[in-house]
């Protein structure tokens, strides 16, 4: 298999930019071996980038980096920028899935303007030769498990607060070397793999535009941001999200 095109740098996974670059070396992930350094840009990206939403789904690496907060889509560039910086190669898999997964971190208004089927991404790992298909690394463990005290006596499925997995406490997220999820119950359509998120964008775009897209990036996000914060329990996640926040709401004083 040709590995090329799946460890190039592209507009979205600027890999070679300083902030990202620094943080290769900072962490020293390429001196590890592939399991070990897969696992620790996993959980990087899970844990130390909170779950939130961004100005829109195409953000470049850096800037999601510079967020510090990240949904399915964003988080899922910044992982593939970080894994291709270290040398591990990587692809794109599109879907939509169904808003109600996002009911509860998403309410009111911001819900209601929110599309039916949602772009939804994974990132899949070429690892001991074969795809592994990752997921996990959405909800950060902080927001994850305020989910799981609130919903301690939920049995079964459980589909809502951006979450939808057969088992809510034991949804399976952790690298092991196999396949993580917890976002693929709600999934309702598959457009298939991308060599960069930027070929899957071209084809079918990012969840908003024009009005809608003005009224999210201004002021839906932000409440959901605060929502979402508000259910992690205002953790140190809280100034991440505030920062984001801020950076954003500043020119517009």
């Amino acid at each position: 298999m040709n590995h090329h095109n799946l460890l190039r740098e592209t507009t979205l996974l600027d890999f070679e930019h300083p902030s990202i670059q620094g943080l290769i070396r900072a962490r020293r992930w390429a001196q590890m071996s592939a399991r070990e350094r897969i696992g620790a840009i996993y959980n990087f990206v899970r844990d130390e980038i909170a779950f939130g939403y961004n100005l829109a789904d195409d953000l470049p690496a850096s800037q999601v980096l510079a967020d510090g907060i990240g949904q399915c889509n964003t988080k899922g560039t910044l992982f593939m920028a970080l894994l291709r910086a270290a040398g591990i190669p990587c692809r794109f898999h599109g879907f939509t899935i169904d808003k109600a997964l996002q009911k509860g971190a998403i309410t009111g208004v911001a819900y209601a303007l929110a599309p039916r089927d949602i772009i939804h991404s994974w990132v899949e790992v070429w690892f001991e030769g074969r795809w592994v298909e990752l997921e996990g690394f959405i909800l950060d463990k902080d927001y994850l498990s305020k989910l799981q005290e609130r919903f301690a006596d939920r049995e079964g499925a459980f589909c809502g607060y951006g979450a939808a997995t057969p088992d809510l406490q034991n949804p399976g997220v952790e690298w092991t070397g196999a396949n993580t999820y917890i976002q693929k119950d709600g999934i309702n359509r598959d457009f298939g793999v991308f060599d960069d998120p930027d070929s899957f964008y071209a084809k079918h775009g990012a969840n908003l535009s024009g009005v809608k897209k003005w009224l999210f990036q201004g002021v839906v996000r932000h409440w959901m941001n605060r929502n979402v914060a508000r259910i992690r329990g205002w953790s140190g996640r809280e100034a991440a999200v505030r920062k984001a926040d801020a950076a954003w709401e500043a020119p517009s004083r």
